[in-house]
């Protein structure tokens, strides 16, 4: 029986039959640039990739229009993470062809690794002309579209993956950040459970149905769901930062107290953990009339400004100091 080397060389020889075949009748310097595009073709079997590349190049300067060539160099460019030469020889295939998927889908995603999203949006999008019911092209489209915060079109390409395959977690998870970002937080927590469905316990799509419990003010289901991030996950500070939101919300001080302090313990440069931790402190402190954990809360307040001197609702946070530091001295 043949091994999957000798099938791989099998098909290469094939397609550089056909190539052959489309390129008969060509001069002297074609013919040449056809021998090294072969050469590579079985170098890269052999897993000789530099020397591939070096046959490559060498054909494309014989022969600038050699598209097959191209599209070679961008696959192992690609497999090698050189991913701007990859894009550059991607860029170069699909101008030579732009009815070939495979390259405009190859640049999609070299280019969402660079985080190019906005050029990824332009390979995906024509990919997805291309093949309307291949559903990578349609993720990875609605992934590059949430990036740039065309979060529309993102909405529009994740729901046509959804109606190619309901059943990809990555999917719905999407779809719920995009619901999410639009606050239309019934529509998030729909999607992050059927995310749920097809990936159980996956801690991130726990912790985003939970923020949208919370979003939404279910705050016992965000609770149970985040008291189980931190049993799967001990070290996931963010998890507890939500939870110690969640207690406050719930009024359970102590427990609060404690979950925003485990989450400073796992990320000491976690400002929103110290602002809540303050909180936390205060309201313990204006119930107990305890004028040392007023100052603390107070300690937690600056902690938080120092690691995040611009952060949402400041000029707020900076009058309680005020305001409560006047009652302390």
């Amino acid at each position: 029986m043949f091994n999957s080397t000798n099938v791989r060389l099998a098909i290469c020889v094939c397609l550089t039959g056909v190539i052959l075949l489309f390129l008969a009748g060509c001069g002297q310097e074609q013919q040449q640039a056809v021998d090294l595009y072969v050469d590579a073709v079985m170098l890269r079997e052999l897993d000789e990739d530099e020397m591939a590349i070096e046959r490559l190049n060498s054909a494309v300067k014989i022969d600038n229009r050699f598209l097959f060539a191209y599209s070679l160099l961008g696959e192992i460019y690609q497999e090698t993470k050189d991913y701007e030469k990859s894009a550059a020889s991607y860029e170069k295939a699909t101008e030579l062809n732009p009815w070939s998927f495979k390259d405009y889908f190859n640049l999609g995603r070299v280019y969402q690794i660079m985080k190019k999203f906005a050029q990824a949006v332009k390979a995906y999008a024509k990919a997805c002309e291309l093949k309307p019911n291949h559903l990578e092209a349609h993720v990875g489209a609605a992934e590059s579209y949430y990036e740039i915060e065309d979060y529309n079109n993102a909405l529009v390409a994740a729901g046509r993956a959804e109606q190619i395959n309901p059943n990809v977690s990555e999917i719905q998870k999407l779809l719920g950040d995009i619901y999410e970002l639009q606050k239309d937080y019934d529509r998030a927590i729909a999607s992050y459970k059927r995310a749920l469905e097809v990936d159980s316990n996956n801690p991130d799509i726990m912790t985003s149905l939970a923020v949208s419990y919370l979003r939404a003010n279910y705050n016992e289901p965000a609770k149970e769901l985040l008291t189980s991030v931190t049993q799967i996950q001990p070290d996931n500070n963010i998890a507890y930062q939500y939870l110690g939101y969640c207690y406050l919300r719930l009024n359970d001080v102590d427990r609060a107290t404690e979950s925003y302090s485990r989450a400073i313990e796992l990320n000491d440069k976690d400002w929103e953990a110290y602002r809540g931790l303050g909180v936390a402190y205060m309201l313990k402190a204006l119930d107990d009339e305890d004028e040392t954990l007023k100052a603390k809360a107070i300690q937690q307040w600056r902690l938080s400004l120092d690691l995040k001197p611009n952060q949402p609702n400041r000029e707020r946070l900076l009058k309680y100091i005020e305001i409560y530091s006047k009652q302390n001295e």
